[in-house]
């Protein structure tokens, strides 16, 4: 029997990009610039728009692959592994899909929080060892009540928070207060794991598209 069920196989390669987009308006010479290959750590409380800087990322540099930590994850809970189970295997399916891709010649966008230091390390790794460029992309939004309507709003992934007061179901963490839920939000806004180098925070309340312009601009230089 193989090590992972049907349904995760499918879903990691439903969340493959078409390769070959078009890249966003830059000049032609930075776009001549950018040649180096990328792995880009996202960083962010849930709801603060990874996915969705990411995937505008992906769009515009072309040859990239987005890893969805959420995909991995929630393919294993839904294959009844325990929630625990499931977070470990999905960082360890999480590096061996970037370590293929990578293999492959594809940048790599890696979205998911960034609030264990073994999750930059592993990063960071990977890009030394492959002679890849690291940049950490952190999306942050210090309205808390900003956050929670975001994760209202949005049709979650069954790994996912439905509020910052809703735990995913799967996680079975027992009765936790508002202001539990709301201190922990706040210290995976105020103190995430972060490099030395290579920093890019952007304010992602307002429009993405700007977000994503910047983040290339910071990045071609």
């Amino acid at each position: 029997m193989a090590p992972y069920p049907n349904a995760l196989t499918s879903s990691i390669f439903l969340s493959l990009p078409k390769i070959h987009c078009t890249a966003y308006n830059m000049s032609t010479k930075k776009k001549q610039q950018l040649t180096q290959k990328l792995f880009i750590q996202m960083s962010g409380a849930p709801g603060s728009g990874k996915s969705t800087v990411s995937r505008l990322l992906r769009r515009s540099i072309g040859d990239t692959v987005v890893i969805d930590h959420d995909v991995l994850r929630s393919s294993l809970l839904e294959s009844n592994v325990p929630f625990k189970q499931a977070a470990e295997q999905a960082y360890q399916l999480q590096w061996k899909l970037a370590q293929d891709f990578i293999g492959q010649g594809f940048n790599i966008i890696v979205d998911s929080t960034c609030n264990l230091q073994m999750v930059l390390d592993q990063g960071l790794t990977l890009a030394k060892d492959h002679g890849y460029t690291f940049w950490y992309v952190e999306c942050k939004i210090r309205d808390i009540d900003l956050l929670d309507h975001r994760l209202r709003s949005r049709r979650p992934m069954t790994s996912q928070r439905t509020s910052i007061y809703c735990p995913p179901a799967a996680a079975q963490s027992g009765i936790v207060s508002d202001e539990d839920c709301r201190a922990l939000f706040e210290k995976w806004i105020e103190d995430p794991c972060s490099p030395t180098n290579n920093v890019i925070v952007v304010d992602t309340t307002g429009n993405a598209e700007t977000v994503r312009d910047h983040i290339l601009e910071t990045i071609v230089g």
